[in-house]
């Protein structure tokens, strides 16, 4: 039966009005996609992972260290690894509650957390520089009495001036402050690289200068040599990206927003070159002779 005229009328007013009532209420979801980079879970755990490893090896490196010559005492060398355990465990665990830790508030909170390891790594790695400095001192005959306080004055300056920058952060909140602690982050690095390509380079020379071959001289040749190439190359690059960052937020790295920024910048300035040095490092020193050898009765 044809329909008349009256009632084509109301059912397409009814219709337009159920559209327009569509229209009306709001969307719960606006965000066709909540997650806009679903890989973001997978570049900041990639980075926990990697630097969990590289505080395993140097934890299981730092007990064969001590087990092989516990007699020695707190040495250089298990310092240097002792603190790699802690600078990259502390990494891990950072990374690991990516999702938390970029959101803490204050602000100045967020930046002591992922600072921190930063200036521990600086000081990890300078102590390196300390104990070829002193070699090198002690194989010139000069004097090595200010070597060690120098590096404690060194780096208690550098913890100094980032607590000042931390807590006018802190009271400020505002953008000169996070640019100054870009900049200071670079002014480290630079100094960094610079103590490595110095004292590396001065330990390399005299060490291809020494006159008697020797395939301890050789292994000694080839470690000091790759080490200082490794260390100095991942703190200029920490320099020139710090750097650079304190001018154009686009290469910042420590954000949530730039997790392939983070796992490409991470990579190359700390996991890298900590796994590197680990592995170039990886000889356990001597025993004593009284270790070796019974003693003749």
């Amino acid at each position: 039966m044809a329909m008349e005229g009256s009632e084509i009328y109301l059912i397409a007013s009814d219709w337009l009005n159920n559209m327009m009532m569509k229209e009306d209420v709001p969307n719960p979801n606006p965000n066709p996609n909540p997650n806009p980079n679903p890989n973001k879970d997978i570049y900041y755990y990639t980075l926990c992972a990697s630097y969990a490893l590289v505080a395993v090896v140097a934890l299981v490196q730092l007990v064969r260290i001590q087990i092989r010559v516990p007699e020695y005492g707190w040495t250089t060398q298990k310092a240097f690894h002792l603190m790699n355990f802690i600078v990259n465990g502390m990494r891990a665990v950072l990374f690991g509650l990516y999702k938390k830790v970029f959101h803490i508030k204050p602000l100045a909170l967020e930046l002591v957390l992922l600072d921190f390891p930063g200036l521990l790594f600086f000081s990890t790695y300078t102590l390196l520089v300390l104990f070829w400095a002193e070699i090198y001192h002690q194989a010139r005959s000069l004097p090595t009495d200010r070597l060690r306080p120098a590096y404690y004055a060194v780096n208690g300056i550098v913890y100094v001036v980032q607590i000042v920058i931390w807590i006018f952060m802190r009271v400020s909140k505002g953008h000169a402050v996070l640019k100054a602690t870009k900049l200071f982050f670079s002014i480290i690095s630079f100094s960094a690289a610079s103590g490595f390509l110095v004292y590396g380079g001065r330990l390399f020379f005299m060490l291809k200068r020494f006159p008697i071959e020797s395939v301890g001289r050789k292994k000694k040749l080839y470690e000091v040599g790759v080490i200082t190439a490794i260390c100095f190359t991942c703190f200029l690059a920490r320099c020139v990206v710090a750097a650079i960052s304190a001018f154009d937020e686009d290469v910042d790295v420590d954000v949530l927003e730039h997790p392939l920024a983070n796992l490409l910048y991470y990579m190359v300035v700390e996991i890298v070159p900590s796994a590197l040095v680990l592995f170039v490092l990886r000889r356990l020193p001597s025993r004593r002779v009284s270790d070796q050898y019974q003693a003749i009765e």
